[in-house]
This record gives C-alpha cells, sequence and structure tokens, in this order.
C-alpha cells in the first residue's frame, strides 16, 4: 500500500457519492471512491490518490458488472463527462438520489422528519435541458483510440472536458436538448470552417470564435447566442448571415464581443442580429420572457413539477403573504403571485430582478413586487415592518445556502411556514438544523431536474414548533 498508483482487485461497489462517483468498500474496510463503477458492480480499481481512511481511483477493469448496469446511449459518455449515470438504470439513478437526501438530513440536520416523501423523476430523461453552451476551441480532445496514430488534433466545438481547460469534446450527438440544438451546432462548426475563421485559444487568447448558447422553449422558440472575441463587423455579419440562412425557424439570434481573458457574458453588451432578442417560455397559463442573460430553470417541465410542489407545501389558499428569498428572475414567485394575495421576492442580481418586473408585466400580476439586494442585507426588522409579516416564506438559496444572518433573522422572524428549495441537500440540511431552534419539519420531496448525473433539487416545508 506504499505505492501512489496501483490497482485495487475485487472492489465491490455499493452506492453513489458525491459528483458521480461509485462508493465502495475493499475487505479490510477502506472507503473507495472511482470513476466510471455503478452500484452492484465488482470492479479493478486504479488507484490514483490515498488519502487518510479513503481512496479514490478509476474504473480499471470491470470484474462482474451490476445488474443495474447499462449500456450508454451517448457516444461521448465515457469522454464528455457530463452525464455520468447513464450506464445506471434511471429508476436505480432515482433511488440513489432519494437516498442522498435521507443521508443529508440524517447525518447533516439530525432533524426529524415528519414525512419523507418519494423522489419525483423527471418526465423525460433525454432532451429534457432547455439551455446549452457549447465552446468553440482550437484543440479537439482526442480520443484513446487516436493517440497513438499521428492524427493532429484540430478545431472543435463541444464541452471543455474537465481537466482540459484548452480543448474541448467535439460534440456530434448531444442527447440533452432538442432540436434543433444539435443541427445548429454543427452547422455552426461547418459554416466556421468554409469560412476559415479561426477557433479560439484558450490557452494563449487569441483566435475569433468563442461560444454559443443555444437556448429553445417548450413552446418551439429558439434563441442563439454568439460570442467572439474580436469586433470584426464584416466577419461577424457574414457568419451570422450564413447562420440565419441554414436555420429559418430560429427564433432569435443575439451576439457579443467578449475581449476578455474569461468567457463570462454577463457585462456584455448583447447585440440583437435577428428577432426579439429573447424568447418566450410557458409553465403552466404563465409566460417568461427569456433574454440571453437571464436565469432559468433548466428542465421546463419539471420546473413546473417544482413549482408545483411549493404551491402544494405552502397549502395556499389566496390569503397570504409571501416572501420569496433569492427570487432570481421572480419565476417561483410569479408562479405563486397567482395563488396567494401578495408576493415580495429579493434578489441580489439587478439584472435578474429587471427580468423579474418585465416577466410580471408581461403576465399581468399585480400582487408581486421585487427588491434588488443581498438578502441578509435587505431583509430586515424595518423590512418586515414596511411589508408586514410574511405568513410564509419560499426560501430557493444558490449552491451555498443561506448566510447565517438570514438564517438568524427568519428564526427572528418566526413566519408561520418555511418552504426551502434547494438544489445542494448537504447546505439545506446543515440551515435546517439552525432553523430547528424553532421550526420542525413537516415535509420533504426531492426533485430529479437532471437525469444522469448527480444533481438533486430538494423541497422541505417547514412550520413553527408549538411550546
Amino acid at each position: 500500500m506504499a505505492k501512489k498508483h496501483f490497482v485495487l482487485e475485487a472492489v465491490p461497489f455499493h452506492g453513489m457519492a458525491d459528483r458521480g462517483k461509485g462508493v465502495g468498500r475493499t475487505s479490510d474496510g477502506i472507503v473507495v471512491f472511482a470513476e466510471g463503477v455503478v452500484p452492484g458492480d465488482i470492479a479493478d480499481i486504479f488507484v490514483q490518490k490515498k488519502k487518510g481512511g479513503f481512496i479514490e481511483g478509476r474504473l480499471e477493469r470491470l470484474v462482474t458488472p451490476s445488474p443495474h448496469r447499462l449500456e450508454a446511449f451517448c457516444q461521448h459518455f465515457s469522454v464528455c463527462g457530463g452525464c455520468k449515470w447513464q450506464n445506471l438504470d434511471y429508476q436505480v439513478q432515482l433511488q440513489h438520489k432519494h437516498q442522498a437526501v435521507v443521508d443529508a438530513f440524517d447525518r447533516i440536520a439530525k432533524v426529524p422528519v415528519g414525512e419523507m416523501q418519494p423522489i419525483l423523476g423527471s418526465p423525460e430523461t433525454t432532451f429534457y435541458r432547455n439551455k446549452l453552451e457549447f465552446g468553440f476551441s482550437n484543440k479537439r480532445w482526442l480520443l484513446e483510440e487516436e493517440l497513438h496514430t499521428g492524427i493532429v488534433a484540430g478545431g472543435g466545438l463541444g464541452f471543455h472536458r474537465a481537466g482540459a481547460f484548452d480543448k474541448v469534446v467535439d460534440i456530434e450527438k448531444c442527447w440533452l436538448q432538442p432540436d434543433p440544438s444539435n443541427a445548429v451546432r454543427n452547422k455552426a462548426k461547418e459554416i466556421a470552417l468554409e469560412q476559415g475563421l479561426e477557433f479560439y485559444d484558450t490557452r494563449h487568447h487569441r483566435g475569433f470564435l468563442r461560444n454559443l448558447m443555444v437556448r429553445t422553449t417548450t413552446i418551439g422558440e429558439v434563441m442563439l447566442l454568439f460570442s467572439f472575441a474580436r469586433p470584426e463587423q464584416e466577419a461577424i455579419e457574414a457568419y451570422l448571415s450564413a447562420i440565419q440562412a441554414a436555420f429559418p425557424e430560429v427564433t432569435t439570434i443575439v451576439y457579443c464581443v467578449n475581449q476578455k481573458l474569461n468567457d463570462t457574458v454577463f457585462d456584455q453588451e448583447m447585440i440583437i442580429w435577428h428577432g426579439k432578442g429573447f424568447v418566450i417560455e410557458q409553465l403552466g397559463n404563465l409566460k417568461y420572457k427569456i433574454g440571453p442573460k437571464s436565469f432559468f430553470q433548466t428542465n421546463s417541465r419539471q420546473a413546473k413539477n417544482l413549482y408545483d410542489t411549493v404551491v402544494e407545501f405552502a397549502g395556499l389558499t389566496g390569503t397570504e403573504r409571501v416572501y420569496d428569498l433569492y427570487t432570481g428572475a421572480g419565476s417561483i414567485a410569479l408562479y405563486v403571485a397567482q395563488a396567494c394575495k401578495e408576493v415580495i421576492g429579493i434578489e441580489e442580481i439587478p439584472e435578474a430582478v429587471a427580468d423579474a418586473e418585465e416577466n410580471r408585466a408581461l403576465n399581468g400580476i399585480t400582487n408581486a413586487i421585487f427588491y434588488a439586494g443581498d438578502v441578509k442585507n435587505v431583509l430586515s426588522p424595518e423590512f418586515a415592518a414596511k411589508h408586514g409579516k410574511p405568513d410564509i416564506v419560499i426560501t430557493d438559496p444558490p449552491r451555498a445556502g443561506m448566510h447565517e444572518n438570514a438564517v438568524q433573522f427568519l428564526l427572528e422572524l418566526a413566519a408561520p411556514k418555511i418552504v426551502y428549495v434547494s438544489c445542494n441537500p448537504a447546505t439545506q440540511a446543515r440551515d435546517l438544523q439552525l432553523l430547528d431552534a424553532k421550526y420542525q419539519v413537516d415535509k420533504v420531496r426531492p426533485v430529479d431536474m437532471f437525469p444522469h448525473t448527480h444533481h438533486i433539487e430538494n423541497v422541505a416545508v417547514l412550520s413553527l414548533k408549538q411550546h
């Protein structure tokens, strides 16, 4: 065991751990985390790291495959790294995601749960995303069978592989987003090559074409956002004209010129090349205007089920005052506004608040107002005095969970009910442990927004303890 790299033979795997790794245990009790295995596998593992009481590695050889193991349907599965669980039966994926929530509540929150409801699976397990971002790169990730053939890796358009920031896995067909996503991406690459355009060199920060974002909606609208590295207007116009001609069904095309060292475009000017500059999505009877910088739940159909869970758990009757914390573009706030007296949303990002206001007007909603600012600063005794004590607080914080000051104020505010939506059950469990001073957890329902990945949303409803 003194060697840094070696192979552990015939390790049985029983579960899934953080970031989609399989978790198993050697015969002498050492915990093993490994890429490429699924629960039920017995496998030889190439050890990459030994730290304390556990080992990290990757699949070297499958000794006995799990009865739940499937053949992955995507040709890029073993290389891309995006859908880590395609080789695991979806119902088993759901079982392990549900267990991850149970474990977080047992080990971190350590609070009783009145009712742990079954996980809500996604109605679609392929082509469920409404947004994908691809990178143009002058370097393509070489496949294992290509490494010793002398092939020179040219440019590609696809996903950046973990650990290879300057290369992309050139994607032919991605199973995450519906048509015309694949056709657009492949044609965008073809036109770029025909026009002799330079793909971006991330390592040396040169080139012309940087990124492509594709947004689709359930009502058939499509937005393309192209990011260029240089303001070469003639080349931009020739390229976008060819794209528009190839895809007349695309609703709108937007572009920006990003000359920074990083790929983020939230601080860049968006220029509308074609169409209205946004798309419309519909959840239930609500319409949402989504721009190139807007945040919106990535799985639209499952987002409706998530929001319906929030409404159900909140038990709205039409008379309630609701605070919606970390409201984002107001998607949950506007959804629940139909079923309550009034809703007050707080969001740190001013652009998201502007989106919320636009969508409020778009739907003719008059009982929702939004404030821009950090929840921990905006939520105060003065704020509560101005708007009145809420009957229900809905909170949907980022992965890091709520700031401790926000949790403390919720304890002081003592609203009768809190509905906590989380994309990270571990930080949610941490916050619920703090809220346990005054609140009990009545119901919990995990919701799977991202099939074939380790990500999981969770909704919990809390009520004030009766003393």
